[in-house]
């Protein structure tokens, strides 16, 4: 399964901010990428009664994580650490409950949401890099 999503494996934020590097994408497709798993996931957490009662009262928002809504990077990329903060969640408790079955279908749905997220960078392109590196602190 490592490698068929940006935090799969030995994910770092480095690693899914390279993910969306790659793709070329803008803030805003980055952003619909995230709700996109965002939405998948609380969907998830809903239907497995499980995880409802142990996680759902963190899907009451719009984001998850420890960095939920937080922006503490230059250049506003918040995208990568908080789909990591989702991504690792996945990773450790959906993932594990999913047939062969279910993981070939959510293989599928997310080369959809990479073609949504083109879409969208498509409309909304990427700025070109400034001279400070991307990923430095405030």
């Amino acid at each position: 399964m490592a490698g068929h999503f940006p935090f799969s494996g030995k994910a770092n934020r480095i690693s899914v901010y390279a993910f969306f590097e790659a793709h070329n994408w803008s803030l805003d497709a980055q952003e619909k990428y995230y709700e996109l798993w965002y939405q998948w996931t609380k969907d998830f957490v809903m239907k497995d009664p499980d995880l409802l009662a142990s996680k759902g009262p963190l899907f009451k928002g719009d984001i998850f994580g420890q960095h939920a809504d937080h922006n503490f990077h230059l250049h506003d990329y918040i995208w990568a650490t908080q789909l990591l903060d989702l991504g690792e969640f996945i990773k450790g408790s959906i993932m594990p409950k999913l047939s062969h079955d279910a993981l070939h279908t959510l293989e599928h749905l997310h080369e959809g949401w990479i073609a949504a997220a083109d879409a969208v960078a498509t409309a909304h392109p990427r700025p070109a890099a400034p001279e400070i590196g991307r990923y430095r602190h405030v």
